[in-house]
């Protein structure tokens, strides 16, 4: 069955609040194996939402309708679909001693605008509301059903699963299939680069759907699958997983949808492994990405911004020569970030230090350019690895890109420790 979400709110077209609503009914319907096909937001404007419902009507067999249930004049979400059904609206009783009783107990009168909240469509099935007084209504017409949700997510979530929910599975609209997904996090490859890598997979998908998602230095796979044999879901997902796994393994972190932090973390706590940094262009964005996740204190034992090359002489002990003078390679070098690691290691005494240095811009330093930047990753009993980085992009950028490019580095050391 195919849905559409429909957001009511002129608040929401002008960006006062973010639409929250339509990512957890569309997450809550793929659980029920409902495809949503639409999203749809409206301001508070009668002639605008009939439209968009009269549409609706047209290509969803489910319209799920969130805020206009509240009292004023402009909440005209009941109105409006029960001029479109042609039926009529009636107050509910129940639901008006309830306000009554609510506002008597807080000792104010209640202003009679307040029952519009308690109306409810010819024919609708009531969905009450235990956070909020706006009731919800859920009906079908003409093989399509209707349900109208207050807007606040804290009244329309705790709705949603405790009402929604058994109605829809008790109306006859849901065919038993479910939806399946898994989640596959991969890092150190572009999703351009590893979508062409699985092309023909892709293009050749019929029972399991394959689709990617990127965001700066991580790229989701996501599968997904409907059956109502959990069996043959799991075959399934399965089979396209290690289809997957036999060309990009090696760039799988996570098997579930967490960051490359955590998944760094998760690894280097599992093997009781201790964790330094030492950062220059990127002024402490390493550690504050380590010590945003919780439990990092059991794996990150600190770490020094040392931004001037005077700190780090005075703090890591770069040789005075490598950073300054006619012969130095200077601060934006392989010697100096070498240096910074094995620095930071010896104040530490961790089994693994980082050390970043390079150029994130906007100008040029020591003569190179913006988006040089180099990497060292100092462990215990082994040489220190240092990598040049050319990275394009703004300030910003570079530096967010230049984190990610060392935890996924680090990530494969430590995978491989021991």
């Amino acid at each position: 069955m195919n849905a559409e979400i429909i957001a009511v709110g002129t608040e929401l077209l002008l960006g006062e609040i973010v639409n929250t609503n339509a990512q957890f009914i569309s997450q809550q319907l793929a659980l029920l194996g409902i495809d949503v096909y639409f999203q749809t937001v409206v301001g508070d404007n009668p002639h605008r939402l009939r439209h968009v419902l009269e549409t609706a009507r047209t290509r969803s067999r489910l319209i799920i309708l969130t805020g206009g249930l509240g009292p004023t004049m402009d909440d005209i979400t009941k109105d409006i679909v029960a001029e479109l059904l042609g039926r009529r609206t009636f107050l509910d009783e129940a639901a008006v001693a309830k306000m009554e009783q609510m506002f008597s107990r807080r000792g104010t009168p209640m202003v009679e605008s307040n029952k519009r909240q308690a109306m409810v469509i010819e024919g609708a099935a009531i969905l009450p509301n235990e956070t909020g007084l706006a009731l919800g209504n859920a009906l079908l017409a003409d093989g399509t059903a209707f349900i109208l949700l207050p807007g606040p997510p804290r009244e329309m979530k705790p709705m949603f699963e405790q009402e929604v929910i058994p109605w829809l599975h008790g109306s006859g609209l849901l065919d038993e299939s479910v939806l399946h997904t898994r989640k596959l996090k991969f890092a150190g490859i572009g999703e351009s680069k590893l979508e062409d890598m699985l092309r023909d997979l892709i293009e050749a998908q019929e029972h399991t759907t394959i689709a990617t998602y990127a965001k700066e230095g991580e790229v989701l796979v996501r599968l997904a699958t409907k059956t109502a044999d959990e069996q043959q879901a799991v075959q399934r997902l399965a089979e396209t997983e290690s289809a997957i796994m036999s060309r990009i393994g090696e760039h799988l972190f996570a098997a579930e949808d967490i960051s490359l932090p955590e998944a760094l973390l998760e690894l280097m706590s599992e093997r009781k492994l201790t964790l330094s940094a030492a950062e220059s262009c990127t002024g402490g964005l390493f550690a504050e990405m380590i010590t945003s996740v919780p439990g990092s204190s059991d794996v990150f034992q600190g770490g020094a911004v040392t931004y001037s090359n005077e700190m780090k002489e005075r703090i890591l002990g770069v040789p005075h020569e490598l950073l300054e003078g006619e012969q130095a390679p200077g601060a934006v070098s392989a010697e100096t970030a070498k240096a910074m690691a094995e620095g930071m290691q010896d104040i530490a005494d961790t089994d693994f230090s980082i050390a970043i240095t390079g150029v994130a811009g906007p100008g040029h330093s020591e003569r190179k350019p913006v988006g040089l930047v180099y990497i060292a990753i100092a462990e215990k009993g082994r040489d220190t690895q240092v990598e040049e980085l050319r990275l394009a992009g703004d300030r910003s950028t570079i530096r967010l890109r230049t984190v990610n490019a060392v935890m996924y580095r680090l990530w494969t050391r430590a995978r491989q420790y021991g």
